[in-house]
């Protein structure tokens, strides 16, 4: 397993493999992060996030059945691993304790 960091970017694609649960591929991610955060995004992006998880062992993938619509060809399905669902609830963990620790009177701006 690579590095277990966890960027900004690579942590959205792996909460939405999470929502999309077992339709989560490439074109789908891309769809749901700008959906849901405004940004837009490109597929290389979305794909080059996708290996990078894979390789960290937070997703792991397999070849779905082929459909019509795509020629015939099949997509590649992610899904979470435990490893992934691990780094989601560390990275969740973190953010709650440094929002917890900043003091009410530095929002009073």
């Amino acid at each position: 397993m690579k590095g277990t960091y966890l960027g900004e970017f690579e942590e959205l694609a792996l909460l939405v493999v999470g929502t999309l649960f077992d339709d989560a591929y490439g074109v789908a991610v891309k769809q749901e992060i700008q959906a849901q955060t405004g940004r837009k995004v490109t597929l290389s992006t979305v794909h080059s996030a996708l290996h990078r998880l894979e390789q960290k062992g937070f997703v792991k993938s397999r070849l779905g059945d082929p459909t019509s619509e795509r020629g015939g060809k099949r997509k590649r399905l992610f899904t979470l691993t435990f490893a992934g669902v691990k780094a989601l609830q560390n990275a969740r963990e973190m953010r709650n304790n440094l929002w917890d620790s900043i003091p009410k009177i530095a929002f009073n701006i």
